[in-house]
């Protein structure tokens, strides 16, 4: 069994790249949030990306029919881990840091773990409960840090950073819910149609309000670089990072998966350091340690015990 780990080596590769790339563009989403309103953000996101590969749609020769289960799940997996998600990230990342929003979306795993307690009735060991605990002081602890917003460009309440790491953390119960329906998706359909299916949906349901705002918005006062990290933006969000993931999903229980979510929150605080000029305080520090702590907690695999006991040689008469 020693060679299962190097064969799934690009599996983990393809798992780590689409956390990093999520907790990128999360952190990025910032700038375009002060461009486009967050519902007309969400459609163009989706059009884009749809625009970008319609021949993934297409059911490959060896792929079974689709049964009514597998379009239920293929909705949820879009209403809640692609539309919802975006929504609820992008109105709370407006609200909050980017800092904050990757401390938050360190208690991934933590949910993960609580929706399999509920939902599938595993049970929750003590060092899963302990990393609950550490992704929950994480949380906590970001009440102490003030969390700055964008309300000066986005022309948002400026003291509602409470509100925006709420959103973010209703980001991350559609996250949890992405992978939980993911992996089953995975025994069904290959990871390109997945992609597909799922940003089709969110287009559905995005165009409604996107149309609404798109009438009135002043498209011609937007500059190339934002448009270029729009498109960005919606090759990430709705291809690279559903497609990586899927693929990785394929070869990777979803528990041990999970380990890659801490790429998310990583990726994201450095965005928001490096790129967007914000700074850690001591409060968001010890709240990124917590959660980072949590998320390892939650995701080393477990030792196995060797048996000691002797082997008996089948020419020894008991």
């Amino acid at each position: 069994m020693k060679t299962a780990a190097p064969r799934r080596l690009p599996a983990y590769g393809c798992l780590a790249l689409s956390m990093a790339l999520v907790g990128s563009y999360v952190a990025l989403s910032k700038p375009l949030v002060a461009a486009f309103p967050v519902f007309l953000l969400a459609w163009l996101r989706f059009g884009i990306a749809a625009a970008a590969m319609p021949h993934w749609l297409r059911r490959p020769p060896d792929e079974p029919a689709m049964t009514g289960r597998t379009h239920a799940l293929v909705f949820l997996e879009s209403f809640l881990g692609n539309f919802l998600f975006s929504i609820c990230m992008m109105f709370g990342v407006s609200l909050t840091s980017a800092v904050s929003a990757g401390v938050i979306m360190a208690s991934i795993p933590a949910v993960v773990a609580l929706a399999s307690w509920l939902f599938l009735r595993e049970r929750i060991t003590l060092r899963i409960g302990v990393a609950i605990g550490c992704a929950a002081a994480g949380i906590g602890l970001l009440a102490l840090a003030p969390a700055p917003t964008a309300a000066a460009t986005t022309g948002l309440p400026a003291a509602l950073p409470w509100l925006g790491n709420l959103l973010v953390f209703c980001a991350v119960l559609c996250e949890a819910a992405y992978a939980v329906i993911g992996k089953s998706l995975t025994g069904r359909l290959g990871p390109k149609r997945i992609s597909s299916l799922i940003n089709l949906w969110g287009l559905v349901l995005s165009t409604p309000p996107g149309l609404w705002f798109a009438l009135s918005f002043d498209f011609a006062g937007v500059g190339g670089a934002t448009w270029l990290l729009l498109v960005f933006y919606a090759l990430a969000a709705s291809i690279w990072t559903v497609w990586l993931w899927m693929t990785g999903l394929k070869r990777v229980p979803a528990a041990q998966a999970g380990v890659f979510t801490v790429m998310l929150p990583v990726s994201a605080a450095l965005v928001g350091v490096l790129a967007l000029g914000e700074t850690l305080s001591v409060p968001q520090a010890l709240a990124f340690g917590a959660a980072v702590s949590g998320v390892v907690l939650a995701t080393l695999p477990a030792r196995r015990r060797k048996s000691r006991r002797p082997r008996l040689k089948n020419n020894v008469a008991p």
